[in-house]
């Protein structure tokens, strides 16, 4: 069993030609929304990926909610611990230029609500060999105890550093595997990407965990107490970047809970991450596990 603890969102998503500059105006295009936030995009994720997972997390009482939540439900997420919050759900507000790239703002509404009590009551029935998987757009007291928790019962924690935050070095170092993209690596070692190699390398020396860092179109890298590896990202041209991240994050969890060796389990979770920028959105552009597989 996979649980996630993290936020849940619904996504409004509006294309431009470009991104914008500061204090800029730029016409845009088309504009959808769809069930998002990173939590249950990695929730969805890894529940597409093959895995049986529940999503801890909270809406609002209002509209948005139950499109917040239609693809976990009709997907097949237990919600069981999903809790209703005096809020508004959580909004990702997000523009996608003509390249694929993008910039997000997050109202957290809800997400904001999650607190430690809401990890103790969750996580209690954790048990060693269980995975939880974490993000950081839910309050970080409680990403803080979720992990202690995990710790505590003897399951696999993976955090994933984004959005980063001021004390994320602090206390990344309390999950098992941790996974961050370029930037988020850069900040929490302090060092830039050319010395990407040496950086994981100290880091892991200093903290006895392992690192994944995920660098787009060229794949992903992982250093662990044991060594290093290096996967290749399958080749792709980008509609929408949006949720790649994500969908990595959950592949790579549930071919972890399914017995690949880290390894196995990251080629996967890169051909997952790339396939998810051949169709916008974040969490309708998920792949299916067959896609996925007929490619690693």
């Amino acid at each position: 069993m996979i649980t996630v603890f993290g936020s849940t969102n619904l996504d409004q998503v509006g294309t431009v030609t470009r991104l914008p500059e500061p204090g800029e105006t730029v016409a845009g295009g088309t504009f959808s929304m769809a069930p998002g936030g990173k939590g249950a995009n990695q929730a969805l994720a890894a529940r597409r990926a093959g895995a049986e997972v529940r999503h801890v997390s909270a809406v609002g009482d209002d509209a948005f909610a139950d499109m917040a939540l239609a693809l976990l439900k009709s997907g097949g997420v237990d919600l069981s611990a999903m809790r209703k919050a005096e809020a508004a759900t959580g909004i990702a507000m997000i523009f996608v230029d003509a390249e694929g790239e993008n910039v997000i703002a997050i109202l957290p509404g809800a997400n904001g609500t999650v607190s430690p009590e809401d990890a103790d009551n969750s996580l209690a029935a954790l048990k060693a060999g269980d995975i939880v998987l974490l993000q950081q757009e839910v309050p970080q007291a409680a990403t803080r105890r979720a992990l202690e928790i995990a710790r505590e019962r003897g399951a696999r924690s993976v955090l994933n550093t984004a959005p980063f935050l001021p004390d994320t070095a602090e206390f990344a170092p309390l999950a098992d595997i941790v996974v961050a993209n370029e930037t988020e690596f850069s900040l929490l070692t302090g060092r830039p990407i050319a010395e990407l190699d040496a950086a994981m390398a100290d880091w892991v020396k200093n903290t006895g965990r392992t690192i994944v860092v995920t660098l787009g179109a060229d794949g992903a890298r992982a250093q662990t107490p044991d060594g290093a590896i290096s996967v290749a990202a399958h080749p792709v041209k980008p509609v929408d970047t949006v949720g790649a991240g994500d969908t990595f994050c959950g592949y790579l969890a549930a071919s972890l809970e399914a017995g690949l060796d880290l390894e196995k389990a990251m080629r996967r979770a890169a051909i997952a991450g790339s396939l998810a920028c051949l169709n916008p959105g974040a969490q309708p552009a998920i792949p299916l596990a067959k896609d996925v597989d007929a490619l690693v």
